[in-house]
């Protein structure tokens, strides 16, 4: 018996081929969106150009936002193209957009909501989109007195700790991944200066969400080895113990007596104006008081705002708690679609991490930067418990690249078998035809 193969004919489809040819890698080029993208998020998120006045009137953060959305809306292919941006937290945090604007018609301050909407949650919105296509879908590489601060130019005290304690996951995450000693010692030195400036910073809220994610860290990041979690545990306890001062650990002891705190016996305090602020969202149940309304309320429908006309000042002062804000603000479906976002981005990394333990468990890539950012998700809302952080730029920087994680760990669909009467030859797409 011979066999004889029919040519392929032309413009056939080939179903498989040989090794592709080897070409030279191309040199590394700059890309001038991740550029753009890279300093809206030192500006944005930290704020840096604070650091130095010259640069203010330049306004970078806008500049540079504006550049990016631009050039992302003019390079629409490959991995850049927007329906890649298809993902349950997508839909969400859009209908929690769209939410937004529904209240402010009826908000107390209808200038305030509108201004803040279009101004800034829009410019987050934005952001989060194109740094989740940007950043990740095209480049991530998945193989790897005095005595606390306070006038900060960027953050105040206690929102600058939650942006350090968010941000030390991911040092965690550089320090790991990197194979060169200078850049593994480079990588440590941060971590290290991170954990002076929580301390330094005397937050309450940020101390409990280095706790709750060292916990998360010690239990549940699997992918890093027990003697390096405790390892790293060690480091980060001994920097703290050793620059600490002695009014530092006095504040932090107040923790663990709340009815000797002012947030629980002061009018003013946190859990007086929680209370204020859930009575708000049970005024007003559907669309709240109004996007960045909080303070509005506290000072013309609280039950302190009486005292006003007798000449006694009363306090126009935010939630202090990011779940009280949106509930007070956008009612409680605002609230909902909000830990909802949240809980979806969670359990998007859960799902990243589990598949890639599972089918690649020598690879630690993927699953290690996926349980960094959870570790860093924990960390901010900890901290946001504590404060109005519900719109803060660091929470949709850390959703878009847990989103964007997913969509390039997501498993592509296999080709379907051929049948066995069918073969591959070279490139054609033909069977063999046997002859006697």
């Amino acid at each position: 018996m011979t066999a004889t193969a029919r040519a392929p004919q032309p413009g056939a489809r080939a179903i498989a081929a040989g090794p592709p040819a080897h070409r030279p890698a191309e040199p590394a080029r700059w890309d001038l969106l991740l550029v753009c993208v890279g300093v809206y998020v030192a500006c944005a998120v930290g704020r840096v150009h604070l650091l130095f006045p010259a640069l203010q009137p330049l306004q970078p953060a806008f500049i540079s936002g504006v550049l990016a959305t631009g050039l992302y809306a003019l390079a629409q292919s490959g991995p850049r193209r927007v329906e890649l941006l298809r993902h349950r937290v997508t839909y969400l945090l859009l209908a929690f957009t769209v939410w937004m604007a529904l209240s402010v018609p009826g908000a107390l301050n209808r200038g305030a909501a509108f201004h803040f909407w279009t101004g800034n949650f829009i410019k987050s919105v934005v952001m989060y989109f194109v740094v989740y296509t940007v950043v990740v879908l095209a480049r991530f590489q998945l193989d790897e007195s005095n005595w606390r601060l306070a006038g900060l130019y960027t953050y105040d005290a206690n929102d600058f700790a939650t942006l350090v304690v968010t941000a030390m996951p991911l040092g965690l995450y550089l320090v790991l991944r990197s194979r060169s000693l200078l850049w593994r010692a480079t990588s440590l030195g941060a971590l290290g200066t991170l954990a002076v400036g929580l301390v330094w910073s005397g937050s309450r809220g940020g101390f409990l969400a280095l706790l709750v994610t060292i916990c998360f860290v010690l239990f549940r990041f699997t992918t890093v080895p027990a003697k390096w979690r405790l390892a790293v545990f060690a480091v980060i306890l001994v920097l703290v113990a050793g620059i600490a001062s002695d009014q530092y650990w006095t504040a932090m002891q107040t923790i663990l007596k709340p009815s000797e705190d002012y947030n629980e016996t002061s009018e003013t305090g946190r859990i007086k104006t929680w209370e204020r602020g859930l009575g708000y969202m049970a005024q007003h149940p559907l669309l709240g008081v109004g996007a960045n309304n909080f303070w509005f309320a506290e000072g013309t429908i609280s039950p302190l705002a009486w005292r006003q006309q007798y000449g006694r000042a009363v306090r126009w002062g935010a939630a202090h708690n990011s779940f009280v804000q949106v509930g007070a603000e956008l009612g409680v479906p605002g609230l909902l679609l909000f830990v909802a976002i949240l809980a979806s981005t969670f359990a998007s990394l859960r799902r990243v991490a589990k598949y890639a333990i599972e089918t690649a468990p020598g690879v630690h890539g993927p699953p290690r930067l996926a349980q960094s950012l959870m570790a860093a998700l924990i960390g901010f809302s900890v901290g946001a418990f504590f404060l109005s952080l519900a719109y803060a730029e660091m929470l949709y920087t850390l959703i878009a690249l847990a989103v964007a994680l997913e969509k390039i760990s997501r498993p592509k669909a296999s080709p379907l078998p051929l049948p066995a009467s069918r073969a591959v030859v070279g490139g054609g797409s033909h069977p063999l035809r046997h002859t006697a």
